[in-house]
């Protein structure tokens, strides 16, 4: 099969990965995962985890473009941008990464402020007296 692309997302960070046959290797940023994250090897295990269920490691290429967010969130939108491109690479893998969430786009953001409050939801202080 050809080049797979999917977008992956997770606060405010996007990642634009192409996904084709090969050998295992995945650049990111126009650098190797190691050099991309150097000692998070949590967040490396969590970029790699849905390569690793779908037994994928050594047989597809991955490039990925990340911006917005930090490195952890950016981490996170690889993994669902691998996912998706997985999924639309062999449908058979959809069995896989499903049931262990990988498909679904955390829709988790900050949530705004609020007038009159601190923050979104703390209040100023109050005195009694």
């Amino acid at each position: 099969m050809a080049k797979v692309y999917a977008t992956g997302k997770r606060k405010t960070a996007i990642a634009k990965v192409w996904l084709s046959n090969g050998s295992g290797k995945l650049v990111v940023n126009d650098m190797t995962l190691n050099e991309w994250l150097g000692g998070h090897e949590a967040i490396k295990k969590k970029v790699l985890q849905p390569l690793v269920l779908t037994k994928q490691e050594k047989s597809v290429d991955i490039v990925a473009k990340a911006f917005g967010g930090g490195y952890s969130a950016q981490a996170e939108a690889v993994r669902h941008g691998i996912s998706k491109a997985l999924n639309e690479y062999d449908r058979a893998f959809r069995a896989i990464l499903k049931p262990k969430g990988l498909l679904t786009r955390d829709s988790r953001v900050v949530e705004r402020k609020k007038y009159g409050k601190r923050k979104a939801r703390r209040s100023p202080q109050f005195s009694k007296r």
